[in-house]
């Protein structure tokens, strides 16, 4: 089941730029929220992954070597890229 927020206090000049992106988007200002906050979660907390790293090479005793960072930062870039081109053309398909 779905649940509501409520939040007090915003500030009118961070209200006025959420209403504007909202409207880039084609969205209402709680459809556009709920997107954000869709986005947030889907993220993988910094904090959260250094905690599944120090685990892993505990458990392991496996390093991560230069050239596997490297690949997963590119990986990384690739995929975010990828994300931000499938959203920009489903919100430009569903104007149309």
């Amino acid at each position: 089941m779905a649940k509501s927020i409520t939040i007090r206090d915003v500030p009118d000049d961070v209200h006025a730029e959420l209403s504007r992106r909202a409207e880039l988007h084609g969205q209402s200002l709680q459809q556009y929220l709920k997107s954000q906050l869709r986005e947030i979660t889907e993220r993988v907390d910094m904090h959260e992954l250094m905690d599944r790293v120090r685990a892993r090479v505990e458990r392991e005793g496996v390093e991560i070597s230069g050239e596997e960072i490297v690949k997963s930062i590119h990986a990384g870039r690739a995929e975010r890229e990828e994300h931000i081109l499938s959203s920009s053309t489903r919100r430009s398909s569903s104007r149309h």
